[in-house]
């Protein structure tokens, strides 16, 4: 038996977005077996600062805890875009900077995540939102790449939601940057899969990433 927590945004708080479809945390009460069960502690609009007041409401209960966090922290940074420069390294620097404000905040709810000590799995933020520029899908890669590269120094899963969450249908027709009931329903699935096949005891043995099919050591 297990209890797992969602923390973070509104990939997992998605209740506004789906219509008459279950949210992501009813997809999980119906997947998981008796006795396990599941508690949704994340909230639409949480950048990654905000999820560790989120982590005060964990209790002793939980054995697993999934964060996605960072789609927030790049919209916020997303004015970026629109600056005038000159020089194209002009740019680059202004996304630089962006990336690493969200890699301190991002490393920061980390290490208070690690220190719960309960098994940790991070997703990353999908980037095949309907309508999504390519400019905006770069920017997104720079923030991707500190959950990766976070979550590989500290050697927890990693739920990559580039690869989960890939086709038009998996988006809200309410609003297209949140899950619909299908993709809610994919991130269910694979979380359920993290749980069932993820050893949290070997801790030596590399990330293991997760995109709905098999995990894949890294």
């Amino acid at each position: 038996m297990g209890h797992v927590f969602l923390v973070g945004d509104s990939i997992f708080d998605n209740a506004a977005y789906v219509g008459s479809q279950p949210p992501v945390i009813e997809h999980l009460h119906r997947a998981f077996p008796p006795g396990w069960g599941a508690t949704l502690l994340a909230v639409d609009g949480a950048s990654a600062i905000d999820v560790r007041e989120q982590l005060r409401r964990l209790d002793d209960s939980a054995t697993h805890v999934f964060v996605s966090a960072g789609g927030n922290d790049a919209y916020n940074a997303s004015g970026v875009l629109g600056e005038r420069v000159l020089m194209v390294a002009e740019a680059v620097g202004l996304l630089a900077k962006a990336q690493a404000r969200f890699r301190q905040d991002y490393q920061d709810l980390l290490g208070a995540l690690l220190a719960v000590g309960k098994p940790v799995t991070v997703c990353t933020i999908y980037d095949a939102i309907p309508g999504l520029g390519e400019a905006e899908r770069t920017s997104l890669a720079l923030f991707n790449d500190v959950i990766v590269r976070s979550a590989v120094e500290a050697l927890v899963p990693v739920i990559d939601l580039r690869m989960v969450c890939d086709q038009a249908e998996d988006f809200s027709d309410i609003s297209p940057i949140e899950p619909s009931g299908h993709g809610g329903a994919k991130i269910a699935r694979v979380i359920g899969q993290v749980v069932a096949q993820h050893d949290f005891s070997l801790r030596g043995g590399g990330t293991n990433v997760f995109t709905g099919s098999a995990g894949s050591g890294m």
